[in-house]
């Protein structure tokens, strides 16, 4: 039977009956595509940049003592005026205590020298003293008057010292670094904590000098962030009017805006200037995909299929789009979903 069979498919054919259909390949419904167009965009320049903070500070301890109180610690947002650390403050309380005595001191031998020159006054217009016991009693009365203003400006100066004990924060910000642990001892000059304010930050490049010229003329940049996958507008660009004799390079700062999250001082960005402006064929940046040393993307045909096609891209676009210099024509159209189109498209 089954040489039977096989010569009635052998017969069929040599009549020119067709043969039995292919199974059809099944593509996914609603595969997400996008054009590739011509747009004019910004011809940019790029230079590696860093973040750093406009305002950054490291709080140290201005008196000796033992810390009794840490109460923020890495990450933390402080606001200004809240107390960071707390350092003991018995040794300078009690120089306080004792500065305030002479003080109540020598205001006493304030007045009794007051009254001894009244005195003297009265005695020697009676002329019952001297001229110089009249002197003298002046003399002593300028004296205590004198060291009243020394001790009090040494008790002021002791509750100076006092309130150095508590340390607030300068500005509000975010706690970079704790350099302190509780019970260390403070001494002056010490670090404490080092912070920064979240909102002045801003992102320094070093570009070559020929380049500062067409930076100045146009002022627009945007920021990118690789780790992050983020770009950021900027708020002010600021050439920085010097220049590296060795490099022939001048640095340039691009001021973020204040509500920008996420970024932090010393993380690598890169800034992209803009020079000019000229259309370039665009592709969107989820259509690509790279595998080792291919570059591609899913194109679809008239009936749908995604094919991968590799192409060559440029440097131009922006965060959504892409320049592509050679593998794509304008109109065509692309799947945004690579892994899902790679899923379905057909074999060899």
């Amino acid at each position: 039977m089954k040489r039977a069979a096989l010569l009635a498919v052998a017969l069929a054919a040599a009549c020119g009956e067709p043969a039995p259909p292919a199974k059809a390949i099944a593509f996914p419904q609603g595969l997400e595509s996008a054009a590739v167009e011509v747009r004019e965009v910004a011809l940019t320049y790029s230079a590696e940049a860093v973040v750093e903070a406009v305002r950054q500070s490291t709080v140290a301890a201005q008196i000796s003592g033992r810390v009794v109180d840490i109460r923020f610690d890495v990450g933390d947002f402080v606001k200004k005026g809240e107390v960071i650390v707390r350092i003991d403050e018995r040794a300078v309380t009690h120089a306080q205590e004792a500065s305030e005595a002479q003080v109540r001191e020598a205001q006493a031998a304030l007045g009794n020298a007051r009254a001894s020159y009244e005195r003297s006054r009265q005695l020697l217009a009676q002329k019952f003293i001297s001229q110089a016991a009249l002197d003298q009693a002046e003399a002593a009365y300028k004296a205590a008057q004198a060291r009243v203003t020394a001790l009090l400006a040494g008790a002021g100066q002791a509750a100076t010292e006092r309130s150095f004990a508590t340390v607030v924060a300068p500005y509000s910000g975010v706690v970079a670094e704790r350099h302190i642990e509780l019970g260390e001892m403070a001494s002056p000059g010490r670090p404490l904590m080092t912070g920064f304010d979240p909102s002045t930050l801003r992102v320094v490049a070093t570009v070559p000098q020929a380049q500062v010229a067409s930076i100045r003329a146009l002022g627009k940049a945007r920021i990118e962030v690789p780790s992050l996958g983020r770009w950021v507008d900027v708020k002010r660009i600021t050439v920085v009017p010097a220049a590296d004799p060795r490099t022939h390079t001048t640095r340039v700062r691009l001021d973020l805006p204040g509500d920008v999250r996420g970024i932090y001082p010393g993380v690598y960005a890169r800034a992209h200037f803009a020079v000019g402006a000229a259309p370039k064929l665009l592709v969107p940046r989820a259509a690509v995909i790279r595998r080792s040393e291919l570059t591609a993307v899913y194109v679809l045909g008239d009936d749908g299929r995604p094919l991968l096609r590799q192409v060559r891209l440029g440097a131009a676009g922006d965060e959504r789009s892409v320049e592509v210099l050679a593998g794509l024509k304008p109109g065509e159209r692309v799947a945004l979903d690579p892994v899902k189109a790679g899923m379905s498209a057909p074999a060899g």
